[in-house]
């Protein structure tokens, strides 16, 4: 089995904000300009840092931008568009085979949490399967807006962090 080079962290610090961008950009869902403007923090020390002052960039967005960067984000188990890292994502969750009775209440549970919210549920799927995806949607829809949209950002945080640990060794 071929395994899938990571990239150093020293050769992304040395890289100019357009190769940066390009490279991280699509860390954060449809959010391009969270790496471009985490660029201006280099060098990084470690990865974390890294993320740490990428999820800086988006706490520190209008809240306007803020609103529509979660709206960027795929629905669960949707039969929509999305990037090929939330496809992965959400494969390896296996929200692609569930049954016609699960995709019925992940599309119900979805509108639900939409109209109440505004924005996509958006959960960390990895090692979750859809029982447990769909009972933190339940438990979720009960809270309250502050609450939730703090908790979308942990979990975007979440996301983000796996994705550049896969990405990049250092």
């Amino acid at each position: 089995m071929r395994t899938k080079t990571k990239i150093p962290l020293a050769v992304i610090g040395k890289m100019s904000r357009e190769q940066f961008a390009g490279v991280l950009g699509g860390i954060f869902e449809n959010a391009p300009w969270v790496a471009r403007e985490a660029w201006e923090f280099r060098p990084f020390s470690s990865v974390e840092e890294l993320h740490a002052r990428m999820m800086d960039v988006v706490r520190r967005a209008p809240e306007e931008r803020i609103v529509d960067f979660l709206r960027g984000h795929p629905e669960l188990a949707a039969p929509r568009p999305m990037t090929v890292l939330s496809v992965s994502e959400q494969q390896g969750a296996g929200l692609n085979r569930l049954s016609e009775e699960d995709a019925k209440k992940f599309a119900g549970r979805n509108r639900e949490y939409f109209e109440k919210f505004g924005f996509p549920f958006i959960m960390a799927v990895k090692g979750r399967d859809s029982e447990e995806i769909l009972a933190a949607m339940s438990r979720r829809l009960r809270g309250t807006a502050a609450k939730e949209k703090a908790t979308a950002l942990a979990e975007i945080g979440k996301i983000t962090a796996f994705r550049l640990a896969d990405l990049l060794e250092g």
